[in-house]
């Protein structure tokens, strides 16, 4: 038994050391352009959700429509959070990759 317990960290991989591979699949490239472009695509509707969302927040406050208002309103800060998170998708998923390597 206490020649298991001796021999067992000998079995186990001490040192495993794989990280990503640029070239491993053919279309990387094409992934990269692609995911660009839908950042691009969700930047874009978060403008146009804010336009909108504005415009229905204003005809909320000037009818005297509160539900009609706070519609609007929460529209503007999803738009927001929206563009917030489709701005700073890489630099999220780049710290949690280093937050990840380090434990």
């Amino acid at each position: 038994m206490l020649d298991l317990i001796t021999a067992l960290p000998a079995l186990l991989p001490m040192d495993v050391d794989i990280t990503p591979n640029d070239d491993g699949l053919p279309g990387i490239a094409q992934l990269r352009t692609i995911v660009g472009a839908v950042m691009t695509i969700g930047l874009i509707l978060s403008v146009l959700a804010l336009i909108i969302s504005a415009i229905v927040w204003g005809f909320g406050a000037n009818s005297s429509n509160p539900h009609l208002a706070g519609r609007g309103k929460v529209g503007v800060l999803v738009s927001c959070g929206a563009a917030v998170i489709c701005g700073a998708s890489v630099t999220l998923i780049n710290f949690f990759w280093d937050v990840g390597q380090q434990v």
